[in-house]
C-alpha cells in the first residue's frame, strides 16, 4: 500500500463509508464535468430552436424547497454544536458516534448534496433562455464547489 493510499485511508471519516458519492471522489469530478458540459453545450444545443419554457410554478416549488431545505441544514448544523458555545478558533473534528457528532456529520453531508441540487440554477437559466445569467463565474463557481467540498466532507466531516 503506497503512503499516499494509506494517508488517505488513515485520515478517512469511516462513519460514511458506502454513503453515495462518498466512497469516491471520482464521481462528484464526473457529475461536475457532466454539469459543466451539459450548461455550456447541451443544453444551448437543445434549446437553440426552441422558444423559452415556462417555469413559473416548478421555479415557485424548487425555491420553496430551497428555502425549507436550507432553513432545515442551518438548524441542523446550529444544534450540532454552532448555537452552543464552542471555540470558534479551532475545534477538533469529533470522529465519534456521539448523536451530536452524528448529526453534524449528516449536517455537512446533506450541505455536500445541496450543492448538487444547486445545478438545477442553471438548468432553469437554459430552460428559460436567459443565457445572461449563465456567465462563467457561475458555471465555474457551481461546477467546483462540490469538488472543493469533497474532501472536507469525506476527512473533516463535522
Amino acid at each position: 500500500m503506497s503512503i499516499n493510499i494509506l494517508f488517505a485511508w488513515l485520515f478517512t471519516d469511516h462513519r460514511m463509508d458506502g454513503w453515495p458519492l462518498m466512497d469516491n471522489p471520482l464521481w462528484t469530478v464526473l457529475i461536475c464535468l457532466m454539469y459543466v458540459y451539459s450548461v455550456k453545450v447541451l443544453g444551448p444545443r437543445f434549446m437553440e430552436n426552441r422558444s423559452p419554457l415556462e417555469l413559473r410554478g416548478l421555479l415557485m416549488v424548487y425555491n420553496v424547497f430551497q428555502v425549507l431545505f436550507n432553513a432545515w441544514l442551518f438548524w441542523e448544523v446550529g444544534q450540532s454544536g454552532w448555537f452552543y458555545p464552542t471555540n470558534i478558533f479551532c475545534q477538533p473534528v469529533d470522529y465519534s458516534y456521539n448523536p451530536t457528532a452524528i448529526r453534524a456529520m449528516h449536517a455537512g453531508y446533506w450541505f455536500f448534496i445541496s450543492k448538487f441540487i444547486d445545478f438545477f440554477d442553471t438548468v432553469f437559466f437554459i430552460l428559460r433562455k436567459k443565457s445572461n445569467q449563465v456567465t462563467a463565474l457561475h458555471v465555474i463557481h457551481h461546477g467546483v464547489i462540490p469538488v472543493f467540498m469533497y474532501p472536507g466532507i469525506r476527512f473533516l466531516n463535522g
